[in-house]
């Protein structure tokens, strides 16, 4: 089966970090862009970060340049969002893609940045 888990998410204080992790099940990453979107009750779901899948170049929304990190770890089939410095703003649902010839989205994990 198919899938992709996300993982790490809770409850922080603003300044805190969290690492969320994306593990895929039933296919290889390898040869996936993938991606970290999040996204807030009525607002459209946003792009915070991209890692290619042949150079690990990686792409961030302006919003959390310097803040978040996305990594991939093919051997263990898991990409990985580092966040630090956490806002209140960065609260949301945040969801794992990836992408190549199909599109596979995780179920979602919620970070909530709040004293």
């Amino acid at each position: 089966q198919v899938q992709l888990v996300e993982s790490g998410g809770g409850l922080v204080q603003p300044g805190g970090s969290l690492r969320l992790s994306c593990a895929a099940a039933g296919f290889t990453i390898g040869t996936y862009v993938m991606s970290w979107y999040r996204q807030v009750p009525g607002k459209e779901r946003e792009l915070v970060a991209t890692i290619d899948s042949a150079q690990g170049r990686t792409n961030y929304a302006d919003s959390v340049k310097g803040r978040f990190t996305i990594s991939r770890d093919n051997a263990k089939n898991t990409v990985y969002l580092q966040m630090n410095s956490l806002k209140p703003e960065d609260t949301a649902v945040y969801y794992c893609k990836a992408r190549a010839l199909r599109i596979y989205w995780g179920q979602g994990t919620q970070v909530t940045v709040s004293s």
